[in-house]
């Protein structure tokens, strides 16, 4: 698979110059586009300016003779500013207009004769003239295969009652004015060009400077061992990218505790099987050696009682490590009220056999006031193989820890919007300052006073949170029935408590 399959978004690294290069190079462009049009019209202003001075000198040269007729004086500056230079041919032409029109002001020059008093004749006149006298009328043209930029100004001349119209006109060809101007743009061009390249790569080393921090940062991540989940230092990366490098020390902080909750449950499980498996090896050897047959057979029932807990203890094991995943199972609406009734039912058997009254307190019957009392069933959202499982290990504790004789009450119902399922019983109890501590993975507690009447591994209350906690939800301990004998725990379940989708 390619990089670009599989990082459809690319690098910031190629928007970044993806995004300034072009966009400074049309920049760039843009201002050289400007800078030409602008060097073109002062270009263009001044070749004009030195073009229209000699029509000017031209203008004011024209005079009327004593008889009335027309003569040009021009002085001898005028006359040098005509000559023709090397890469400039000067073209000039007065004439006077004759017939005379009635006005010259914005006449056009296609139906006008005249005659030629200084100057080339056939140089052409522009379309229109000025509509002013001594106003200017620049115009290019072509006169003897040469392109000309020309200027044509008319002056209307009185003399004693005698009436003149002037139109001078004075050209030059364009050769010196382009090559002027294409110098001035390729030594532009050649300086936009520059500063293009210096742009490009100060944006160039700008990305990667910029980049750098991260750059670093990964090859940090990279040469780290497998094991090392120290933090990332922060204050060593841009301010943007300090947010992003939280989240991950956040993360490594999560999956460190992970791994040590994971490390201290193998740590605590190897060491609870170890002591039974010995247990069992120590009693098989024994057995073995033994030649009485009826010790035999009770060193082989001590075996297979070993052998039940030990089961029970791999079986508690496999659900608190499932109960302590992350991921979260599929939830549906559960009856808690009939899910908790078939839990005391799968129960009853063991309870009989240990001589205790396992019992339903149907709260649909009247058995508690006001919100504890609930009519039909008691939905919940939730996991049913998981909370079947939490509601067991309760049960399974009570049983377990209650004694023998004792009374086990099994309730549900809803308080203060919260479905709840009660186990309670009349055993020894647990002191208060231990009922946080039970939750802990392999606490047996010890109950007042007394020692722990079945032993147990100390993983039923902690797989019943586990299972809880995973459906939103949690367990709390308090006194259970106060009856003669005994004081009594009582473990609730509490879970969010919903409406049905049907109704």
């Amino acid at each position: 698979m390619s990089r670009t399959q599989q990082n459809p978004r690319g690098s910031i690294r190629h928007w970044l110059l993806a995004l300034l290069i072009p966009g400074t190079i049309a920049l760039l462009v843009y201002d050289s586009r400007n800078d030409y049009l602008a060097l073109t019209a002062v270009t263009q202003e001044a070749y004009d300016s030195a073009l229209l001075e000699p029509a000017k000198v031209l203008e004011t040269s024209v005079a009327f003779n004593e008889d009335g007729t027309l003569r040009i004086d021009p002085p001898f500056y005028a006359q040098v500013m005509l000559e023709s230079r090397a890469g400039s041919r000067k073209y000039f032409r007065v004439e006077e207009i004759s017939p005379m029109v009635l006005s010259l002001a914005g006449a056009r020059t296609k139906g006008l004769t005249g005659q030629t008093l200084l100057g080339m004749r056939g140089l052409p006149r522009p379309e229109v003239l000025a509509d002013n006298e001594g106003v200017p009328v620049f115009y290019n043209t072509l006169f003897s295969n040469d392109e000309v930029r020309m200027v044509a100004v008319w002056r209307d001349l009185h003399f004693q009652g005698t009436h003149r119209q002037v139109l001078i006109m004075v050209g030059e060809s364009l050769d010196m004015r382009l090559r002027t101007q294409q110098q001035a743009w390729r030594q532009g061009l050649f300086r936009d060009a520059r500063m293009l390249l210096l742009v490009v790569l100060l944006v160039w080393f700008s990305v990667q400077w910029a980049l750098r921090p991260l750059g670093e940062l990964r090859r940090e991540i990279k040469t780290r061992k497998v094991d090392d989940l120290t933090p990332l230092d922060a204050d060593q990366v841009p301010r943007e990218v300090a947010p992003l490098v939280e989240a991950v020390n956040h993360h490594i902080d999560l999956y460190r505790r992970v791994l040590d909750k994971q490390a201290q449950f193998l740590a605590d499980a190897s060491h609870q099987l170890r002591t039974p498996l010995a247990i069992m090896r120590t009693q098989a050897q024994y057995a073995r050696r033994e030649p009485d047959t009826d010790r035999m057979r009770e060193t082989l029932d001590a075996i297979i009682k070993q052998l039940g807990q030990t089961s029970r203890l791999t079986e508690q094991l496999l659900s608190l490590a499932h109960a302590s995943r992350k991921d979260a199972a599929a939830r549906t609406e559960i009856d808690l009220n009939a899910l908790a009734r078939e839990v005391v039912l799968q129960y009853l058997p063991l309870a009989r056999e240990r001589h205790q009254d396992l019992g339903w307190l149907d709260t649909t019957e009247g058995g508690q006031d006001g919100d504890d009392a609930d009519e039909g069933p008691i939905w919940v959202l939730g996991n049913e193989a998981e909370l079947h499982e939490s509601i067991a290990n309760l049960i399974h504790n009570a049983i377990n820890h209650s004694g023998t004789a004792s009374i086990i009450t099994v309730s549900a119902g809803i308080r203060e919007g919260y479905a709840y399922v009660s186990v309670s019983d009349n055993g020894v109890g647990l002191d208060p300052s231990l009922r946080e501590s039970v939750f802990m993975r392999f606490d047996r507690g010890a109950r007042r006073g007394h020692t722990v009447s079945r032993g147990g591994s100390g993983l039923g209350l902690a797989i019943a949170l586990a299972y809880a906690e995973r459906n939103r939800g949690t367990i709390a301990l308090g006194d259970g029935d106060p009856s003669p004998g005994g004081t009594g725990l009582c473990a609730t379940l509490k879970l969010p408590a919903i409406q049905p989708a049907a109704a």
